[in-house]
């Protein structure tokens, strides 16, 4: 009987922590999940928290881990082994939920990035926006704050959009300032927020075209579940003509701290058989 070998991956972004669990023994499947609004506590104890919930849950210590890496903000991890570039841990959760991909959109809270990667989740090239572009989760988080949307009735109001109105802002800052201007003016928060959604489809269609992206283009992150973005992107891809084929999973958001757990147990094979080519 093979015995489990269990990884967990943790994911400190700026507003969430997301945390999992997988067992890497054979094929490697993901066991648990758990995402903590941070809110206005420390990070740090948050994540500390969440990792001795999880493994209460399942009977574990912290003993019984082969790995726990982390990944973003990870240096507020206390117990890690390890931590893992974002990039290189969404390409490695694109590749665990399609193994075909070729192109992952991570879709983060403070910008978009676009990574080409090879059969085996190596980053082959990337693009991304700044920090101070208006097609980031935040951006999105901060206007239906103030059209009084939760960020998780965003998507449904999207869709109820019949005359969009696109933001001309670049900027965040610029932008939020243009959907003053629409709300004086009134336009629906449904035109508005489907504005905003094709405005950052454009820029990830961009994104995409500059980096020279192949499909399967596998989308991760908190906004690659949201579905007004979906249909703004596949709205966008028939407007400009391209043909690039998007997937996205149900548990996109979680594909940094899936990378993180899947790298962490690939590196621990590792150096078990360094050290038994040593010993």
């Amino acid at each position: 009987m093979k015995t489990s070998l269990y990884t967990v991956g943790i994911d400190v972004g700026s507003n969430f922590i997301k945390l999992v669990l997988v067992d890497y023994s054979e094929l490697p499947k993901l066991l648990d999940k758990h995402t903590e609004k941070i809110r206005k506590r420390n990070p740090s104890q948050v994540a500390e928290e969440m990792i001795q919930a999880m493994l209460a849950k399942h009977n574990l210590k912290y003993e019984d881990v082969a790995y726990l890496a982390s990944t973003g903000e990870g240096d507020l991890v206390k117990r890690k082994r390890g931590h893992f570039y974002g990039m290189t841990t969404h390409a490695k959760g694109a590749n665990f939920f399609f193994p075909d991909a070729k192109t992952v959109v991570d879709m983060g809270a403070l910008y978009v990035r676009a990574v080409k990667i090879s059969e085996g989740a190596r980053v082959q090239d990337y693009k991304m926006t700044g920090q101070c572009a208006s097609g980031s989760g935040q951006f999105v988080e901060n206007i239906s704050r103030y059209l009084g949307l939760s960020i998780e009735e965003v998507g449904g109001v999207s869709l109820m959009s019949n005359n969009p109105e696109i933001s001309s802002g670049i900027c965040a800052v610029l932008a939020e300032t243009d959907v003053i201007n629409m709300v004086s003016r009134g336009i629906t928060t449904p035109d508005i927020i489907k504005g905003i959604h094709l405005s950052i489809a454009n820029r990830i269609i961009k994104l995409l075209s500059s980096l020279k992206g192949e499909s399967p283009i596998v989308l991760t992150g908190g906004m690659a579940l949201n579905k007004g973005m979906l249909q703004a992107i596949e709205e966008q891809l028939k407007e400009t003509g391209k043909k690039f084929e998007i997937k996205t999973h149900p548990d996109a958001g979680y594909a940094g701290a899936i990378g993180a757990a899947l790298w962490g147990g690939f590196r621990h094979i590792k150096l078990k058989e360094k050290q038994a080519v040593a010993a």
